[in-house]
């Protein structure tokens, strides 16, 4: 029997570098409201957000994402064609195939890097933190570029006042490479299949086919709405507040390390009053620093870690080599958490 050859990468991996992009329209609460019944006060007070960004025409998800992503290369120090791998977490991504991946690698320059999407929602990023660290250690990459990208201004209902308010766009990236010391931590993910009705897309696509136009549902004009991003919003605070601690705590447990430890915690960027249960049930010292970037960005899904870090790291509210403990969660139900050396 012929022995196979083992491959061999570094001995671990980190992120050497992170950028954003936040699409130029500002969208304050006061636009949400002319279709909803609602009030700013409300609005602020159930979710935390004041104001969004909404992505426009020339704004799309491969132009975002080239956009963070030549910030995160720029920062890591190093050149484009050195990516091994482009992984990009999307659900905005409106075309079966290719996969957007190809495009970015394409324009960004890469040496031909392998590319392709995932599709895990809000725990997306930290599902592609995950692949690309296997990646280096396992030597199929030196650096691998891990994106997360949404234009969910694409996928709102207007007209749904659970969740008109929630949805922002915008572009994370990092760029994960070698290093000679742990700095990513292991992950602790899974999912809830069933608990898949909580999280969803209103229609499949598939409901478009002609002849079956007549089932789809219409605005409060008459006009055929287009699939949306639709929530059981109790249901999804309930498990995110009770669950996601525990998952949370099971990702620093696994990293060898306890809430003293930390600097930073960089929870996915769902709605404050769940960002601050998590803090008082996991017990955080007033020393580390908390992620409520979702105030001026709303609920950009897989962009929202990324996108929170570089803000972090751009105001000094956080430091490079600082520890940090990042977890994102949502439809599927799925999640993830890790703790990670910042760049």
């Amino acid at each position: 029997m012929a022995k196979i050859k083992p491959s061999k990468g570094a001995p671990y991996a980190r992120i050497l570098g992170v950028g954003g992009y936040r699409p130029t329209r500002v969208v304050p609460n006061e636009v949400i409201l002319e279709k909803i019944d609602s009030s700013d006060e409300w609005i602020r007070s159930r979710s935390g957000i004041e104001t969004r960004h909404w992505a426009g025409p020339e704004e799309t998800v491969a132009a975002m994402a080239i956009e963070a992503s030549g910030k995160a290369i720029a920062d890591a120090g190093i050149d484009a064609e050195r990516i091994g791998a482009v992984v990009v977490s999307t659900v905005s991504h409106f075309s079966q195939t290719p996969a957007i991946a190809t495009e970015i690698a394409d324009k960004l320059g890469t040496n031909k890097a392998a590319a392709f999407d995932i599709s895990a929602g809000c725990a997306g990023f930290g599902y592609g933190l995950t692949l690309a660290k296997g990646m280096v250690v396992e030597g199929s990459a030196e650096y691998v570029l891990v994106i997360g990208v949404e234009r969910l201004s694409d996928l709102t209902d207007l007209e749904d006042r659970a969740t008109a308010f929630l949805f922002g766009d915008g572009a994370g990236a990092v760029v994960v490479g070698p290093s000679q010391e742990p700095a990513i931590g292991p992950t602790v993910w899974g999912s809830e299949g069933d608990k898949a009705e909580t999280i969803k897309q209103t229609v499949s696509w598939d409901r478009f086919r002609v002849g079956d136009l007549t089932q789809l549902p219409v605005d409060s004009e008459g006009n055929l709405k287009f699939p949306a991003i639709t929530q059981e919003g109790q249901a999804v605070f309930r498990w995110a507040v009770f669950e996601m601690a525990k998952v949370a705590q099971q990702a620093l447990d696994a990293a060898g390390i306890t809430a003293d430890d930390l600097d930073v915690f960089i929870p996915h960027q769902a709605n404050v009053r769940i960002i601050d249960s998590m803090v008082k049930t996991l017990k955080l010292p007033e020393h580390v620093t908390v992620a409520r970037d979702i105030r001026t960005t709303g609920n950009t899904s897989a962009a929202s870690i990324p996108l929170a870090m570089e803000r972090l790291l751009a105001t000094g509210e956080a430091k490079s080599g600082d520890t940090a403990l990042v977890i994102g969660f949502g439809a599927g139900l799925v999640y993830a958490a890790t703790v990670v050396t910042l760049p």
